[in-house]
C-alpha cells in the first residue's frame, strides 16, 4: 500500500466537516514507565482517563498511540496487571498495562499523520503520553487497498471499522480457517468465498463439501458436483493413486507393484494404437508412444489391462509366479463392479475427456459460476481419499503445466481427514498432493485453503505454510498450543480469548490482514447460510414418523450408498407404490410430479405384500433383451450409464477451452 492509498470513510462522530480534533481533547490514559525493544509498561493514570469513570481497564487487543516528534506510534495491548490492589472503594491502586508495538502513522509536513506501516523508528520516551487509539486512526491502521480487499466483518475494538481482508496476500501464500464444531466455521467460509467470488467474478475456486452443506450458500454461482453425476475417469489415477486402489498395503506386494507397473503403460499404448487407426479420433490427442510413461495421462480400458494380464498368465509355466498376476486380475474386475467406484469405472467406453473434466472442475470458461463444489456426503471414507487425491493432483499439474495463468483456490473442508498428524493414518498419495499444494502451489498459482476442527491432528507443516489464519474458538489446549508456537507476542495475547469468544468470532492475523486483531463476522442472509445447523432433539422427540416407510427409504439409501439411489440406478423393493412419495416428504425432498422414481415402479410392477420388504434387487428374467431394447424398470446392481453413440465424430472442442487442449498435449509429452 503506498502513501495514496485511499483511506475508507466513516460516518461523522460529532466533529463538523473539515474540522480537525485538538489533541487537548484527546483523554489521556496514562505514561510510558518502562521501554524495552518492542515492549513497553503503561502506568495508567488513577483518577483521569478514558476509563476512569468506570474504573476499568482497556482490554488486551486494544489498539493504543503515543505521540512522538515524526509519528504516531501505535501498541497492541498485550497483559494488564495490578501490582498494588486497593482494599477499599476509595483508595488508590496501580494499574499496569503491557504493550508491544507494532508500528507508526508517519507524520507529513503539515503534522497530520500518513498511512500506516509495519515497524517503529520513533519510540516514545519515558513519561510519554499513552492515548487510546481515535476512530480515524483505527481506520488507517486497519485500512487495506480497496480494490483488492474485502470487508468480512468489523474489529472488535470498534464495530464501524470494518475487518478487510487482503484477497491476493490471503489466497498467494495459502490460508487456514479453523475453529471447533458449532463456532460459525463453515459459515465463516461461506462468507469469505462469497466475498471474493463477488470482488472476482472470474474466478477459479474448488471446494470440496464433505457434508453436502454449501450448495445452499452459492446458489446461481456454483457448479454442482455429486457422485451421481461426477465423473473422474479411473485412467487419471497415477501410479501410486492405482496401487493404492489396486493392491492397498497386502503383505508381499512387491511382485505385484512392479506388475502393475509394467502393464499400465502397455494397455496406454494399445489404447493409443486403436485412436491412430479410427478416423474419427482428433489427431491432436495422439503422441508418440515413447513418450508414454506410467504416469502419462492417457487413457485405457481395463479390458486392455486385463487382456495384457491373460497374455502373460498364459506365458507362465510355475505355478507361484501365476498368483501375482491373478490377484491383480480378480482385484480389477471386482472393483470394476464395485457400484461405490462408479463414476471410475461405471462408463462403458472410455473416451478421452480429459479436457471436458478439467473444464467443468476448475471451471474452465467459468460461464458465471466460478466454483465448484464437489459434494462426497456420504461416500466411503477409502473413496472420498482417492478423489481428494486425484483432484488435488490434479490442481497442482493444472497450474504447473498452465503456468499459472488460471490461479486455483483449493479449498479442503476437514482437511486433518486428509493429511492427519499420525503417519499411520491417512492416505499417502493424498498427503503428497495436498503437501505439494502447501509447498510449492504459490509459484504455479495454486492456493489452499485449509478448514478443520483439529489443528493438532493436522500435519505441522501443512499448518504452517498458511500465512494468513482465521481461528475461531478453540476449546482444546493441544489446537492452542499449535498457533501460538508460531506468531508474535501480541498474535499470542489475543490468542487467550479464543477458549471464550462467541459464535463468529475470530482471531485473524497474517499476511492476509493488516494487524492481528479480534474480528466479528459479518452475518449472512438466511437463504445464503450452509445447511451446518445442529439438530434440535426436543423439537424432533416431540413428533412421530407417520408410517415405516421412511425406514426403507433409508435402508435404500444406505445400501446403495448414495442420497438419490433412483438417479444411480439402484433398485429396492418397498411397502407399496406411496412409501417413497412419503418418506421423500418426511425428509424433506420435492415428491415425484409425473415420472415414477424406480422403487415405485418395481413395487408397481412385482407388489410385495405391505411392510414386507423383501432385499436388495430382484430375480433375473429368464433371458435377457437385446441391448436396444433395454426396460429402465428392470433392476440393476450396477449404475445405468448412458451409452455414447457410436461411429460419430467428436464435436470441435469450443474456441475457449482450444488452450486446454494444447496444455493438456504438452503435458502428456
Amino acid at each position: 500500500m503506498t502513501a495514496t492509498s485511499p483511506i475508507p470513510q466513516f460516518p461523522d462522530i460529532g466533529l463538523s466537516q473539515g474540522a480537525v480534533p485538538a489533541p487537548a481533547a484527546i483523554e489521556r490514559m496514562g505514561r510510558v514507565v518502562a521501554v524495552t525493544g518492542g515492549h513497553a509498561v503503561v502506568l495508567l493514570d488513577a483518577h483521569e482517563g478514558a476509563f476512569a469513570s468506570s474504573m476499568k481497564s482497556p482490554e488486551i487487543g486494544t489498539l493504543l498511540k503515543a505521540d512522538t516528534t515524526n509519528a504516531i506510534t501505535l501498541a497492541l495491548i498485550s497483559a494488564l496487571s495490578s501490582p498494588m490492589p486497593s482494599q477499599g472503594a476509595n483508595e488508590r491502586e496501580m494499574r499496569i498495562v503491557e504493550v508491544e508495538f507494532i508500528g507508526e502513522l508517519p507524520k507529513g509536513p503539515d503534522g497530520r499523520p500518513k498511512s500506516f506501516r509495519r515497524g517503529v523508528s520513533n519510540y516514545p520516551s519515558l513519561g510519554d503520553a499513552v492515548y487510546c487509539a481515535d476512530r480515524d486512526e483505527l481506520a488507517m491502521a486497519y485500512a487495506c487497498d480497496s480494490e483488492s480487499s474485502v470487508r468480512v466483518g468489523h474489529i472488535q475494538q470498534d464495530a464501524s471499522i470494518p475487518a478487510m481482508i487482503k484477497v491476493d496476500e490471503m489466497l498467494g501464500k495459502h490460508f487456514s480457517i479453523l475453529g471447533t464444531t458449532g463456532t460459525g466455521k463453515s459459515c465463516a467460509v461461506a462468507l469469505i468465498l462469497r466475498r471474493v467470488l463477488e470482488k472476482n467474478p472470474q474466478a477459479h475456486v474448488l471446494l470440496l463439501d464433505v457434508h453436502r452443506e454449501y450448495a445452499q450458500s452459492f446458489q446461481g454461482l456454483a457448479e454442482i458436483i455429486t457422485p451421481e453425476d461426477m465423473s473422474l475417469p479411473f485412467w487419471l489415477l497415477n501410479f501410486d493413486e492405482a496401487v493404492e486402489i489396486l493392491i492397498g498395503s497386502q503383505p508381499n506386494r512387491d511382485a505385484d507393484v512392479e506388475i502393475l507397473r509394467e502393464l499400465i503403460p502397455q494397455a496406454k499404448v494399445r489404447y493409443m494404437n486403436n485412436q491412430r487407426r479410427d478416423k474419427t479420433a482428433m489427431r491432436s490427442n495422439l503422441i508418440d508412444n515413447q513418450s508414454i510413461g506410467v504416469d502419462t495421462p492417457i487413457p485405457f480400458r481395463t479390458s486392455d489391462l486385463t487382456g495384457v494380464l491373460e497374455e502373460y498368465i498364459g506365458k507362465l509355466d510355475l505355478r507361484g509366479e501365476l498368483a501375482p498376476y491373478k490377484r491383480l486380475k480378480a482385484k480389477i474386475e471386482a472393483i470394476s463392479r464395485d457400484p461405490r467406484y462408479g463414476f471410475m469405472f461405471g462408463s462403458l467406453t472410455v473416451q478421452d475427456n480429459m479436457a471436458q473434466v478439467l473444464s467443468r472442475i476448475f471451471r474452465v470458461p467459468v460461464n458465471g459460476k466460478p466454483i465448484a463444489i464437489l459434494e462426497l456426503g456420504g461416500l466411503p471414507s477409502e473413496i472420498i481419499n482417492v478423489v481428494v487425491s486425484v483432484l488435488a493432483r490434479l490442481a497442482f499439474d493444472f497450474g504447473v503445466w498452465s503456468a499459472g495463468k488460471i490461479p486455483i483456490t483449493f479449498v479442503c473442508e476437514e482437511a486433518h481427514r486428509y493429511v492427519p498428524n499420525d503417519k499411520t493414518l491417512g492416505f499417502e498419495p493424498t498427503k503428497r498432493a495436498i503437501s505439494k499444494i502447501a509447498k510449492e502451489g504459490r509459484k504455479y498459482g495454486v492456493s489452499l485453503c485449509i478448514v478443520t476442527q483439529r489443528p493438532a491432528e493436522l500435519d505441522p507443516t501443512i499448518l504452517s505454510q498458511c500465512n494468513t489464519i482465521f481461528s475461531l474458538r478453540l476449546t482444546n489446549e493441544k489446537d492452542q498450543d499449535i498457533l501460538k508456537a508460531g506468531i508474535s507476542d501480541a498474535a499470542a495475547s489475543l490468542l487467550e480469548f479464543m477458549p471464550t469468544m462467541g459464535t463468529g468470532e475470530a482471531i485473524t492475523f497474517g499476511e492476509g490482514v493488516a494487524l492481528p486483531t479480534r474480528i466479528k463476522f459479518d452475518m449472512l442472509p438466511a437463504d445464503e447460510l450452509p445447511r451446518s445447523n445442529t439438530a434440535s432433539f426436543t423439537q424432533n422427540w416431540a413428533k412421530d414418523l407417520p408410517n415405516d416407510s421412511f425406514l426403507h427409504e433409508i435402508v435404500h439409501r444406505w445400501r446403495a450408498q448414495t442420497y438419490n439411489p433412483d438417479g444411480a440406478g439402484y433398485a429396492i423393493e418397498t411397502a407399496g407404490p406411496a412409501a417413497a412419495t412419503t418418506a421423500s416428504t418426511a425428509l424433506g425432498m420435492a415428491a415425484p410430479v409425473a415420472i415414477p422414481s424406480l422403487s415405485q415402479r418395481l413395487a408397481a410392477q412385482h407388489a410385495p405384500p405391505p411392510q414386507q420388504p423383501t432385499g436388495f434387487g430382484q430375480a433375473q428374467p429368464p433371458a435377457p433383451p437385446p441391448a436396444a431394447a433395454v426396460d429402465p424398470s428392470r433392476p440393476s446392481l450396477r449404475r445405468l450409464q448412458p451409452v455414447a453413440p457410436q461411429g460419430q465424430p467428436q464435436s470441435p472442442l469450443p474456441a475457449s477451452q482450444q488452450n486446454l487442449a494444447s496444455l493438456l498435449k504438452q503435458f502428456r509429452t
